[in-house]
């Protein structure tokens, strides 16, 4: 399955940060300001999932979809609209998208959702078991109780330390981003401009690493941060 994703919006502050976002998650973009130019570029089939919005120039996005549809391009695709009532939903999902997202959105929830159509497009199974632990080498966390462990070593960490830590140990190994942190921790969906990011990381690696000669948190240059014994 194709790593390229066709972002079809005609707000440039939306596709500017959907674009940076995917790309930091290491998708190839494309991008259109316009349904036309969006089936254009969709119509040779080459990318893995379309993200589009439904209100456009020269083309809507429905417009645009039913158009690939009946042409047999089965591409996944994700609608993203400030449209959101359950008739526009519906309507969305009937007229070709695998997905629908409203406006305003977290990007965090956009990626896991194009990343699930990617998985359903391979075949792949994916699953919702809800969990209450935690664990990733000699680390661990218990949801419930709050407690954070590692090595059998208690850490003790303030409320948005624990979120932070949760974020990465539900993608271990995994190159997290800034855009991801800022959206999946602190609820931002822009940049603050701000180093918060880095002071608490920076916090949360002398917690975790205190009496330890195995750092588990590290800096990714120019990508981000990844949680994992060092390779």
């Amino acid at each position: 399955m194709s790593q390229k994703i066709l972002v079809v919006e005609d707000d440039a502050a939306t596709a500017d940060y959907v674009a940076r976002g995917m790309s930091e998650a290491g998708f190839t973009v494309d991008r259109a300001d316009n349904g036309r130019d969006g089936l254009f570029l969709a119509s040779d089939g080459s990318y893995g999932a379309i993200i589009l919005d439904r209100m456009m120039p020269a083309m809507d996005g429905m417009s645009m979809l039913k158009a690939l549809r009946a042409a047999g391009i089965e591409t996944p695709a994700i609608i993203l609209s400030a449209l959101g009532t359950p008739e526009d939903r519906v309507e969305g999902l009937t007229g070709g998208a695998d997905d629908y997202l409203t406006k305003p959105f977290a990007f965090a929830e956009l990626l896991a959702r194009v990343q699930l159509l990617l998985r359903r497009a391979r075949g792949g199974q994916g699953g919702s078991a809800v969990v209450t632990m935690l664990r990733h080498d000699d680390l661990e966390m218990d949801l419930l109780s709050r407690r954070v462990k590692r090595g059998g070593r208690a850490v003790e960490l303030q409320p948005r330390e624990f979120r932070l830590l949760e974020f990465f140990l539900r993608h271990p190994d995994q190159v997290v981003t800034r855009t991801m942190l800022l959206e999946g921790v602190w609820d931002y969906h822009f940049d603050p401009g701000t180093n918060v990011i880095d002071v608490h990381v920076s916090r949360l690696r002398r917690k975790l690493d205190d009496g330890s000669d195995r750092p588990l948190l590290h800096t990714v240059r120019g990508m981000g941060y990844r949680l994992g014994a060092e390779k």
